[in-house]
């Protein structure tokens, strides 16, 4: 059986290990969206991953509302994306841009009309350049815009790859716009993206298959988020939902499918603290994993140790680390030599500075 170490072919790139690093906001592009040269020493310090899945990178500036993350719509962002991936590759590293539209998740300090698959509207609070302010009441998406919405992310796709980036990904993922559509607490259409899943299925699917097309479907990867209550996003039959959605991407022959999933059951499998019994629930992704035709990742509060096991097991072909890689930019060598991971610290995650981004050894 492999393990972590092992290369690993996805799609059209070849991975030189297992250890992918996870998407992870960050907070450290300019106002207006641009990467910075500050992120070209972040990405590079972390380019012994096997590959890199980059944070979450917007495709319009109406999908767009996170304070300081990047985006990828426009030539400035396009060339300010450039040096990073150059970076990236130059240490022998691969990476992909994770294509992200926030849905009802944008403020509309960000843009003055959010979009989501009906008007509803996020619970708690947006993060905006003013502060903490309540989310506001999203439009339902009218079909006769869903082409536009295609053509964006097909733009962001070629514009990736016009960047440097060795693919893309599709995130689908975490409560933001496609998930909104999947689940039917967000979902109350009643046209052909509403009611079933397979109407629900329906705009991730034409997403994936324009984004494919554009870039090939060896470069395009899928987030799925099957078990979690994000963001007020939740399904009343999740497991039939994401075996239906894996089923269905596997016909478009992506390059991998990345599943999060915490909650993956037994609590002395779970490394993360501070979460309750009422976190621990049965695990979708080993049905999503059986219904999966492809390269199968699965990210989830894994350390070395667990993610080794689940590799042996045939449970998933990779793992993916997410806040491990914020203070470890060596996590490859430190699983490798059982060396212990230096912890994270939230109160660093969406500064703007240099401090608990680059500054790890």
């Amino acid at each position: 059986m492999p393990i972590l170490f092992d290369p690993i072919q996805l799609g059209a790139i070849k991975a030189s290990n297992r250890i992918i690093m996870a998407p992870m906001s960050r907070s450290r592009a300019t106002k207006d969206h641009i990467p910075t040269p500050m992120m070209i020493e972040y990405y590079r310090q972390r380019a012994t991953a096997g590959l890199i899945i980059s944070e979450g990178t917007g495709i319009s500036q109406e999908g767009m509302g996170f304070p300081y993350a990047p985006g990828i719509w426009n030539k400035e962002q396009v060339e300010a994306w450039k040096p990073i991936t150059q970076a990236v590759h130059d240490k022998g590293g691969k990476i992909i841009c994770q294509l992200w539209h926030m849905g009802r998740t944008v403020h509309s300090s960000f843009y003055p009309s959010p979009i989501s698959a009906s008007a509803t509207t996020a619970p708690g609070h947006a993060h905006t350049y003013d502060g903490k302010k309540p989310y506001v009441q999203a439009r339902a998406l009218p079909v006769d815009e869903i082409p536009r919405l295609l053509n964006d992310y097909a733009k962001a796709a070629q514009n990736a790859m016009d960047s440097g980036f060795d693919g893309v990904q599709i995130h689908a993922a975490n409560g933001y716009l496609i998930d909104e559509f999947l689940r039917d607490s967000s979902n109350f259409r009643q046209d052909e993206y509403g009611g079933s899943i397979e109407n629900r299925l329906r705009l991730l699917i034409e997403i994936t298959k324009r984004v494919c097309h554009e870039v090939g479907s060896d470069r395009t990867s899928v987030r799925l988020s099957p078990n979690e209550r994000v963001q007020g996003v939740f399904d009343s039959n999740a497991k039939s939902l994401f075996i239906a959605a894996s089923q269905a991407l596997s016909k478009e022959k992506i390059n991998f499918l990345e599943v999060r999933e915490p909650q993956i059951g037994n609590k002395d499998n779970y490394v993360e603290k501070d979460l309750t019994d009422a976190d621990y629930h049965p695990p979708i992704f080993p049905s999503m994993r059986e219904n999966f035709k492809g390269n199968f990742i699965i990210n989830g509060t894994y350390n070395g140790q667990l993610a080794q096991k689940i590799v042996k097991a045939g449970q998933a072909d990779a793992v993916s680390f997410g806040r491990p890689f914020i203070s470890n930019p060596d996590l490859v060598e430190k699983i490798k030599t059982g060396k212990p991971f230096v912890p994270h610290d939230s109160s660093i995650w969406y500064t703007q500075d240099e401090k608990g981004y680059i500054d790890f050894k």
